[in-house]
């Protein structure tokens, strides 16, 4: 199990960046697939990106359609951090967005396949 954290929500105007970032603690970050989702007012979550984990062996990454060439995923193993770089917002952005993780060499899309999530930090894109 991993504890996670996430920040660098804020307010931007459309077409600027922001970076989220999530720490988490555990010994077994490293053995985690990461992942981000969104939750819209009145929308169920929705997947974003995940990235998977094992140290020495390249990560995958894969990206809703929504997203894709915005958006880019990574995580850093030795300090137990996965990031969310995203450009190019739009209005439709605009959520709570929540670092997961699970202990699976996978990614999946599903929120319900993962086991641990952090609080969630808020993205508002103003048009």
């Amino acid at each position: 199990q991993v504890h996670l954290v996430e920040s660098g929500g804020g307010l931007v105007q459309a077409g600027g960046s922001l970076r989220l970032s999530c720490a988490a603690s555990g010994r077994t970050f490293s053995a985690y697939t990461m992942a981000w989702f969104r939750q819209a007012p009145g929308k169920e979550r929705a997947f974003v990106a995940y990235i998977t984990g094992p140290s020495g062996i390249t990560p995958y990454a894969d990206y809703a359609d929504s997203v894709k060439g915005r958006f880019t995923i990574s995580r850093d193993n030795a300090k137990n951090t996965v990031n969310l770089q995203m450009n190019s917002l739009k209005p439709e952005d605009t959520a709570v967005y929540y670092c997961a993780g699970r202990a699976q060499k996978s990614g999946s899309l599903y929120s319900s396949t993962y086991d641990d999530w952090g609080q969630g930090t808020q993205v508002t894109v103003s048009s």
